[in-house]
């Protein structure tokens, strides 16, 4: 059985809660992608684990490094969304696709691709 892949849009998922992530993004990327990690063992709410979770950070994020046996963080060098898109359409075996991100651009794009969309409240994020 194939493990399912979690995608994580880094920007959105930060994004969505007003603790003052803005006053240092890269910080706020490395409390995200360590709050993912349980997820690769535990899966989320309606999807069991184990599961892969790839972060993709952009901006200023973007040096935000791997997690050594943890989440893989992929840094988009341009737009994070076209990296995500990249992401899914790239997946060469069939299996379920999972990408968390409340952008509704991105949704449109990523489930004409086959993959399903969760919400930021769906993963931890501190």
């Amino acid at each position: 059985m194939t493990v399912p892949l979690v995608i994580v849009d880094g920007a959105n998922v930060v994004g969505s809660v007003p603790d003052g992530w803005w006053r240092d993004r890269r910080g706020a990327a490395l409390r995200l992608r360590d709050a993912l990690t349980p997820i690769m063992e535990n899966g989320l709410p309606d999807l069991a684990g184990p599961v892969e979770v790839v972060l993709v950070v952009e901006g200023k994020a973007r040096e935000t490094p791997q997690a050594e046996g943890g989440v893989r963080v992929e840094s988009a060098t341009g737009s994070g969304d076209d990296k995500i898109v990249d992401l899914v359409r790239g997946e060469a075996a069939p299996r379920r696709i999972v990408v968390v991100t409340a952008d509704r651009g991105l949704r449109d794009r990523v489930t004409q691709l086959g993959a399903e969309v969760r919400g930021p409240s769906s993963v931890p994020r501190r």
